[in-house]
């Protein structure tokens, strides 16, 4: 067997949980994470490669899951833009329907567009400072800004109750100096 696929084997053994529930936070559905961190796995072993360790791996199929992801997103957006060609128009969403927002993050995330959440979650649950989180999206470091403060701005409004009060569940309002 391949050292690659050892490696492969050992970390799907050893890190599988951890991967779909990174998946989960740009997803929300774990069947949907689920899929998403198996593309992302084929998609970064589908050729050998010369990774040993695995926490090297992870490092590759963390970021192959956010380019899956970023990937999925742009094919949604590119039909929605084109599906008008084909069928009439979407049902309207009810009143109840869009009303019942969930006060946890993994709720709270569903209603950040996909850039945004994908700046969210780099910076604020993988702990990137702004630089590597542009470098990792191929974006400039003022878009990644204000994709930050919109989603930030989303999350707060959707993370407080009716009366004001913060909910039990934050991001992490600490200033970092190496953003």
């Amino acid at each position: 067997m391949a050292h690659w696929r050892k490696t492969l084997d050992q970390m799907v053994l050893e890190r599988r949980s951890a991967l779909i529930a990174y998946g989960c936070l740009f997803v929300v559905d774990r069947r949907d994470a689920e899929d998403l961190v198996h593309e992302a796995l084929v998609r970064t072993f589908a050729r050998p490669r010369v990774v040993t360790d695995v926490h090297a791996a992870e490092g590759y199929v963390r970021q192959a899951i956010r380019t899956v992801y970023l990937d999925q997103a742009r094919r949604r957006r590119t039909w929605r833009e084109k599906a008008h060609l084909f069928a009439g128009e979407p049902p309207a969403r009810s009143a109840e329907e869009a009303g019942t927002a969930a006060t946890d993050v993994a709720a709270a995330l569903v209603l950040l567009s996909p850039r945004e959440r994908a700046c969210v979650v780099l910076r604020h649950f993988d702990d990137l400072p702004v630089s590597e989180v542009a470098a990792a999206l191929q974006i400039s470091e003022g878009s990644v800004k204000r994709y930050l403060a919109d989603g930030t701005r989303k999350l707060r409004v959707t993370l407080h109750d009716g009366a004001g009060e913060a909910t039990t569940v934050h991001l992490n309002d600490t200033r970092r100096s190496r953003s």
